[in-house]
């Protein structure tokens, strides 16, 4: 089978520790993680972790039943690439002088799609969303040019179809609250 990207997400319930769980599952595999992105769901109180990783289809389905295991995981899924609508975040500091000297800035932002967040005399602070190709390519053009600081977000995903996930969370956050 051919290794490819698949992203995995998983709903949990908010606990200390589960991360560091999880991850532990991908370690034992000797899986390396490539992006991983933590935060509140659709339903109040439910946890959504987003985790890219390039296995085989057998692998993910594996990890996602190990993952399923946990106490406080109500339900994972994986997807390839072109079942979801994906982005990440980055941001760039650049030198003020390195940059100006050599760029029409407003016309290079402009044709890149990203937009400067801050401007001081020292710096400037460039945020770029996109898919990860897209950040990569800022990055490289950016790097001659008196880049100081680099950093770039997990990936975050929905899925391009409906999940059966809403209905699950609801009769979760339901049967959560009645306590």
């Amino acid at each position: 089978m051919e290794k490819r990207n698949y992203t995995v997400s998983v709903y949990t319930e908010n606990n200390l520790g589960l991360l560091s769980r999880i991850a532990a599952i991908f370690l034992k595999r000797h899986i390396n993680i490539e992006s991983i992105t933590a935060s509140q769901s659709e339903v109040n109180e439910v946890m959504r972790f987003i985790i890219i990783v390039e296995v085989t289809e057998e692998q993910v389905k594996k990890i996602v039943g190990q993952i399923e295991k946990q106490i406080e995981v109500i339900k994972a899924f994986y997807h390839k690439d072109d079942e979801l609508i994906y982005q990440e975040t980055a941001l760039y500091k650049v030198r003020s002088s390195d940059f100006v000297q050599d760029f029409d800035i407003q016309s290079f932002i402009k044709k890149t799609n990203a937009r400067i967040v801050t401007v001081s005399p020292q710096f400037f602070v460039i945020e770029k969303t996109g898919e990860r190709h897209e950040t990569e390519s800022l990055y490289e053009k950016l790097k001659p040019y008196g880049l100081m600081q680099f950093v770039r977000s997990g990936t975050i995903a929905v899925s391009k179809n409906e999940m059966p996930i809403s209905e699950i969370l609801e009769k979760f956050n339901t049967s959560n609250t009645i306590e």
